[in-house]
């Protein structure tokens, strides 16, 4: 479902060829996500090895269309909901905290896309004998986003905001430190909520981004006033939001701040329901425990992905509790070129995965 983007590696490498260059295992999907299959797959297979058998019964479900929206799942979800009832739903996908950090996810943000449009006239028109006297769609629709946040991303439409963060997942996100690794682009930290961490900027909180700005021809400018302007927009969103009022409170925001002309168009596809599991639920704190026997240390616990997956299918069509134990990190260049699996995390991976799948076979799982 990712391009490979093949002319775009790096010298002497390719996006269908798994190659190690120190301690990067660099190939298409090597990070995201077919590595982490074959991680939990090799851990499941360590384990049958070394016991003869599991000690408990597993559902094995092999997802490969989550970057296009994962069609059909909740579908097979739903007919198969008998075969597929479980106490716990343990998945792979995503990035580690950090590299050197093992870390669970117990949900993920929401993600809402929509694009918002100022289409004034027909066609454009000769700046040096209209200048002054046409309005521009792209002034227009850029004070209106201007309205959305604070300068510093702060969101002042108070109806996308989520309640206050509850205690447990303040808790949970008090020790939490942002890293994406060597590569990773510095934090800015005058930038969005304000007398929020970073981490609870990222965990516990929504986001609104602008992806894209249009007006006019960028590529070849002209000495013409344009007809239109449009810029697509992202809501990332926490459990607690009501995303179906999101584009009902934008359209009140809008019409108050002067802005009626701007038209508002929700994406038919890219949206992702927001979940999360409570910090302290019994499965979380056996997995934590799982990992840190194996591991000598805690691991992180985010109460939610920041980023999105189709996790309600499974957290709300399937009740099911969700603890993802993801095995890649933040700088794996992911959809990219150069995408790689870090070779260090790759191997306690496999020690983690063969760990959780040992002591779901042993007393004290949750029930």
């Amino acid at each position: 479902m990712i391009r490979g983007l093949e002319a775009e590696w790096a010298e002497g490498l390719s996006p269908w060829r798994l190659q190690r260059r120190g301690d990067r295992l660099y190939g298409r999907g090597t990070a995201d996500n077919k590595g982490q299959h074959t991680i939990n797959f090799a851990a499941l297979d360590a384990v049958l090895k070394t016991r003869g058998r599991l000690g408990f019964d597993i559902v094995y479900l092999v997802e490969m269309g989550e970057e296009v929206g994962s069609p059909g799942l909740r579908e097979v979800c739903q007919h198969y909901r008998d075969r597929l009832k479980a106490n716990v739903l343990i998945a792979s996908d995503g990035p580690r905290l950090g590299p050197q950090r093992p870390t669970l996810f117990l949900g993920a943000r929401g993600a809402f896309n929509f694009d918002m449009h100022v289409e004034l006239r027909d066609g454009g028109h000769h700046s040096g004998n209209w200048g002054g006297l046409l309005s521009n769609p792209g002034i227009i629709l850029a004070q209106a986003l201007a309205t959305i946040t604070s300068p510093t991303g702060a969101i002042k439409v108070r109806e996308w905001l989520p309640p206050p963060i509850p205690n447990s997942v303040r808790a949970a996100l008090a020790d939490i430190a942002i890293d994406g690794g060597d590569d990773a682009p510095e934090i800015d930290p005058g930038w969005g909520e304000p007398g929020l961490s970073a981490a609870e900027k990222v965990f516990g909180w929504c986001s609104f981004e602008v992806l894209a700005f249009s007006t006019g021809n960028a590529e070849n400018p002209v000495n013409a006033i344009p007809p239109r302007a449009k810029a697509t927009c992202q809501i990332r969103f926490v459990v607690g939001t009501d995303p179906e009022n999101f584009l009902p409170a934008l359209r009140r925001h809008l019409d108050a701040h002067g802005f009626p002309m701007v038209r508002l168009e929700r994406w038919k596809k890219g949206y992702f329901p927001a979940t999360r599991l409570d910090p302290d639920h019994p499965w979380v704190c056996w997995a934590a425990a799982s990992v840190a026997a194996t591991t000598g240390v805690p691991p992180a616990i985010l109460p939610n992905l920041g980023g999105s997956l189709p996790n309600d299918i499974f957290a709300v069509d399937l009740g099911l509790p969700t603890v993802w134990v993801p095995h890649s990190y933040a700088g794996c260049s992911q959809h990219a070129p150069n995408e790689h699996l870090l070779a260090p995390v790759a191997r306690q991976a496999l020690a983690i995965m063969s760990g959780i799948y040992w002591d779901l076979g042993e007393a004290g799982v949750p029930v």
